[in-house]
């Protein structure tokens, strides 16, 4: 189970209405590291930290397979990422297991595109993110 949803989240979904914000607290909660991870990129970007680029982004390896994991369904379940972007007014891209990056979400299109790229992402490979 990727998340740890409420009884009362769960009847809210059955009725065909969700609150965004209630979701995103079980998404926090069951996905910590990845929040963590999407939050700090949103913050530096917001914060100007982005070493002279139009994004921000941490390519910070996790520690475990368990904060690998919670990366990766985090970023790979629409639903999430588009709630996570809307949430802190960020565009996020993904590359390889780990590489997180938060992009305006408006603007910086070259920069997206080419972060998104078939060739970023061959030029991002490394024997050590063969299996990851």
């Amino acid at each position: 189970m990727s998340l740890d949803v409420s009884p009362e989240l769960i009847a809210q979904a059955e009725r065909g209405e969700v609150d965004e914000d209630r979701f995103l607290e079980a998404v926090q909660r069951s996905l910590p590291y990845a929040w963590a991870v999407m939050k700090r990129v949103a913050t530096r970007l917001r914060d100007g930290d982005t070493e002279g680029r139009p994004y921000a982004d941490d390519a910070v390896p996790p520690s475990s397979e368990v904060e690998r994991g919670q990366l990766l369904r985090a970023l790979a379940s629409t639903a999430i990422r588009e709630s996570a972007e809307r949430h802190f007014g960020v565009r996020f891209a993904f590359q390889n297991c780990h590489r997180v990056a938060a992009f305006p979400v408006s603007g910086a299109e070259s920069e997206y595109r080419a972060f998104t790229s078939v060739r970023a992402q061959i030029l991002n490979q490394t024997p050590a993110l063969r299996h990851c």
